[in-house]
This record gives structure tokens, sequence and C-alpha cells, in this order.
């Protein structure tokens, strides 16, 4: 399956990969698998924040002023679709604490997996921003889609989806979904099965992050 790369990014850093493992297997605790999602998490951003541009800026140091460089002029929102990509939250706000945060709810249909909304509030500024989608699981990538048209009727102009497993149907739906967003993930997976669950995945985020069944 053919994506275009200029807007699609494996994060393949070896730290990156051996979390990963981690958090895949099943016997790993609640609380190590929150944990891990929160530091892959701060991986993507930083890959997803690259190219933020800098100006100078004059600071003092104990000894002298000296010209540094700062981000100039990037205002930014987290976005995480509700419920599992909120453990993707605190890890890219340990990298930008300023930033606003947003939520999309959305719950897949078990029969036609098809998402519905239950739930949208965005920042008032958000067509301001740039707004980073964050949801651990790419699947089909209904809803992921769904969250980027309503950041577009809102105005978005940068849109960047940070997943951390992602299987290649969701990843093609993204890209051909919307001609400008860049898609971030750490793993390509093999496929999704006939229940629409990435194979060989990690179950179900949210439930792995909450410890719920």
């Amino acid at each position: 399956m053919e994506f275009d790369t200029s807007r699609f990014t494996v994060i393949n850093h070896p730290l990156v990969q051996h979390k990963l493992h981690i958090l895949r297997n099943k016997d790993t605790s609640t609380k190590q698998f929150r944990e891990l999602v929160t530091e892959l998490a701060i991986f993507e951003g930083y890959e997803a924040m690259r190219d933020f541009p800098l100006e100078d800026v004059t600071v003092e140091t104990p000894l002298e002023a000296t010209t540094c460089k700062r981000i100039a002029g990037k205002k930014v929102a987290i976005i995480p679709i509700l419920r599992a990509g909120l453990g993707m939250v605190d890890g890219i706000l340990q990298l930008t604490p300023s930033a606003r945060v947003g939520h999309v709810g959305m719950y897949r249909d078990p029969e036609t997996h098809e998402p519905h909304q239950y739930y949208c509030k965005f920042p008032e500024d958000i067509e301001n921003r740039t707004c980073l989608v964050v949801d651990p699981m790419l699947a089909t990538g209904g809803s992921l889609t769904a969250a980027i048209q309503f950041l577009r009727e809102a105005g978005v102009k940068d849109i960047r989806a940070l997943v951390l497993v992602a299987a290649p149907e969701g990843i093609k739906a993204t890209l051909d979904f919307d001609k400008d967003v860049h898609l971030y993930t750490c793993a390509v997976d093999r496929e999704l099965n006939s229940h629409a669950y990435i194979l060989p995945g990690l179950g179900d985020a949210g439930d792995r992050i909450y410890g719920t069944k």
C-alpha cells in the first residue's frame, strides 16, 4: 500500500522502538502502559514540532547578555480523540506547557466500525493555532478523519496527527482524505482484522490506559 511519504513520518528512534515493545506486551501493567504512552507522546511531539520557526532573543546570563533562539509566533493546540487520546496529552504538554487543549469525543459502532461524535469543543482561537491531533491507535482512520474535518470546518490550516500504532488502511485513508495533513506514528502494523482491530497491535489502548475492559 503506497503513501505520500512527504506527509508521513515513522519515529524509528531505538528508544521509541524499545518502549513500543513493552507497550505491546499483554502483561504490561496499567501504570507502566500509561507512563509509556506519555513518554512516546513526548518523542512524537518533538518530531512533529521540528520545523517550528525560530527568532532571536536577547537573554541575560549570570555573566553577560547573549543572543539565543526562541520559537517564533507558533501557538499550539492539542486535540485528543476521546478517550484514549487523553493519554498522550500530558506528554505533549511537557513540551509545550502553554498549549491549549480541545477535545473530540467519538465512539465506533461495533457493527459498521463508523465513528459517531458525542462531544466536540475547541479553544476560541483554534483557527490561529497549529493543531496536534492525538490518538494512540489509527485503525480505519474514521475517527481521525472526522476530527480533521471538524478542525478544517473551524478554520484550522495546520493539522498534524500523532498516533502510536497505525494500520496501513488507516494511514492511506487519512492521507487521502486531507492533502495537507501530516501524520506521525511510531509503528506501521500489518493489517486490520475482520473487527477492524490492528494486528499485531497492542489491544484496546483506552482500556489499557485506564484499566477497564
